[in-house]
C-alpha cells in the first residue's frame, strides 16, 4: 500500500493529461494519463561508433504496454576489437566454488521500476505501482524459489551520494521481505542502464564510480544480514563507451558491497548490449573476467544475462520464432571455459502458441545446464496489468497466464 508522505512528494511533481514521454500510461489500479507522448516508443539516438552483430533490447517500464524499443546493439569501445578475445581464462582460479545451491527458477515483480527510462532518466509516476505482496506467496506456492524486484536509482536517492531515503525503503522492504518469507531468494536490481539521467556511470558527466559504490554501500549494508539476497549491480548497460571503464565501475560497486558487511551473498555482473546473452563471451565478458571479489576470488560473482525469443530479440512481439539453445550452448561454453556462472534474469514472451513451445524449449535447455546457469526470472508480473504483452500477472481470480501454466510451470519443482 502507498504510503502517504512519499505520495505527497511524487504527486507534487505530476504531469498533466497525456503521460511525458515514457512516463506512465497505466496499470492495476492506474487513474492518471492513459495516452503516451508522441514518439516514447521509439528508439533513442546514438553516438556510438562500433557496430556488434548482436540484436539488442531497450526497455522501459510501464505498467499496461511494451515500452520495449529496438535497435541494432551499438557499442563503442576504448579498446580495440583485437583486445577483446574469447579465448581469456581467469588469471586465477576461483577461491570459492560459487553457486551450489537448488536451481533458481523464478519471476519479476516489477513496479518500483515504473518511470525508469533506458537513458537512465526517471519518468515520476502518479504514485508508486509497488508489486502486490500476494504474488510472492501465490508464486512461491507453485515453486518458485527466486524473485527479482526492480527499482529506479532516483526513487532511492534523490540525488547522487544522498542517504537513501526511509520511504523507498518502507515501501521497498515491505515487498523484499514478504519474498523472503517464503523461503525463495531475492534479487535487488537497480534498473537504471548504467546511466543517471542521461549519463554513464564511470564516464565524462556522468555519475563517478565513488557515487556508483555510495549506492551500494547502502544497499549492501541494509541487507548484510540477509544470505538469500542477490545483488543485481545493474539493468541492462547499453551503448557503453568502454566496456574495460564499464568493468571498473562493476568492480567499484562489488568493493562496496564487501567493505559494507555484505560478505556472504552472490553478486550479479552485466555485461553490454542490453545485458545481452549472445553477446557476453565477445564483448563485455572477457573485461568482466578480471573483475574480483575482496578476497580476489570470484565465485560469488555471477553473470547476469537478457535474452527474449521473438524476432527482433525485443520482448514486443505477442509471438516468438526460437528457442534460443544455440545462443545459450555457446555462453554456456565460455563459461566452462572460464569457469563461471550465469543467471538468466530476463526472459519471457506472449500468450502464445509460439511462445509456449519456445519458452518451454529453451526454460528445458536453461534447467539442464546447471550449474553453469544458476536459474532464471521470466519478464515479468508485479504490477503489470494482465493485458500486458509479456504479462505473466495473475489474473484477478488468481488463474495463471497460459505461458506459466504451459512453459514455466512443468518446470517447477
Amino acid at each position: 500500500m502507498f504510503r502517504p508522505v512519499l505520495a505527497i512528494l511524487l504527486l507534487a511533481r505530476l504531469a498533466s493529461a497525456q503521460a511525458p514521454a515514457w512516463g506512465q500510461c497505466g496499470g492495476i489500479g492506474w487513474t492518471g494519463a492513459t495516452t503516451c507522448a508522441s514518439g516514447s516508443c521509439l528508439p533513442g539516438t546514438s553516438t556510438a561508433t562500433t557496430t556488434s552483430s548482436s540484436t539488442s533490447v531497450s526497455k522501459s517500464s510501464t505498467s499496461t504496454s511494451s515500452i520495449k524499443t529496438t535497435s541494432t546493439t551499438t557499442s563503442t569501445s576504448k579498446t580495440t576489437s583485437s583486445s577483446i578475445t574469447t579465448s581469456s581464462t581467469t588469471t586465477s582460479s576461483p577461491t570459492s566454488t560459487g553457486y551450489t545451491g537448488p536451481f533458481l527458477q523464478g519471476v519479476n515483480l516489477a513496479g518500483f521500476d515504473f518511470g525508469a527510462n533506458t537513458d537512465g532518466s526517471y519518468t515520476v509516476p502518479k504514485g508508486l505501482s509497488p508489486p502486490p505482496i500476494s504474488q510472492c506467496q501465490h508464486f512461491a506456492s507453485e515453486g518458485v524459489n527466486l524473485f527479482r524486484i526492480p527499482f529506479a536509482w532516483q526513487l532511492a536517492q534523490s540525488s547522487l551520494g544522498a542517504t537513501i531515503s526511509s520511504a523507498f525503503w518502507t515501501e521497498y522492504d515491505a515487498v523484499v521481505n514478504a519474498c523472503l518469507q517464503t523461503g525463495a531468494y531475492v534479487i535487488v536490481d537497480v534498473h537504471n542502464y548504467a546511466r543517471w539521467n542521461g549519463q554513464l556511470i564511470g564516464e565524462s558527466g556522468g555519475p563517478t564510480n565513488a557515487q556508483f559504490a555510495n549506492l551500494w554501500s547502502q544497499i549492501a549494508a541494509h541487507y548484510a544480514n540477509q544470505p538469500k539476497i542477490f545483488f543485481g549491480i545493474m539493468n541492462e548497460p547499453h551503448h557503453l563507451v568502454s566496456v574495460t571503464d564499464w568493468a571498473g565501475s562493476v568492480q567499484a560497486a562489488v568493493t562496496a558491497i564487501r567493505s559494507a558487511g555484505a560478505t556472504s551473498q552472490f553478486i550479479l555482473i552485466p555485461g553490454s548490449s542490453w545485458s545481452s546473452a549472445q553477446a557476453l563471451p565477445t564483448e563485455a565478458g572477457p573485461a568482466l573476467l578480471k573483475v574480483k571479489d575482496a578476497d580476489g576470488s570470484v565465485g560469488k560473482l555471477i553473470f547476469d544475462v537478457h535474452k527474449y525469443l521473438d524476432s527482433d530479440n525485443s520482448g514486443t512481439h505477442a509471438d516468438c520464432v526460437t528457442d534460443n539453445v544455440s545462443v545459450f550452448q555457446t555462453l554456456v561454453a565460455w563459461l566452462k571455459q572460464n569457469n563461471r556462472q550465469a543467471l538468466l534474469s530476463e526472459t519471457g514472451g506472449g500468450n502464445t502458441a509460439s511462445c509456449e513451445t519456445d519458452l518451454l524449449s529453451q526454460l528445458t535447455y536453461i534447467k539442464s545446464a546447471y550449474p553453469t546457469i544458476i536459474g532464471y526470472t521470466i519478464w515479468a508480473a508485479g504490477a503489470f496489468a494482465p493485458s500486458y504483452v509479456l504479462s505473466v500477472t495473475p489474473n484477478s481470480d488468481g488463474s495463471d497466464q497460459p505461458l506459466w501454466v504451459q512453459a514455466v510451470k512443468p518446470l517447477l519443482a
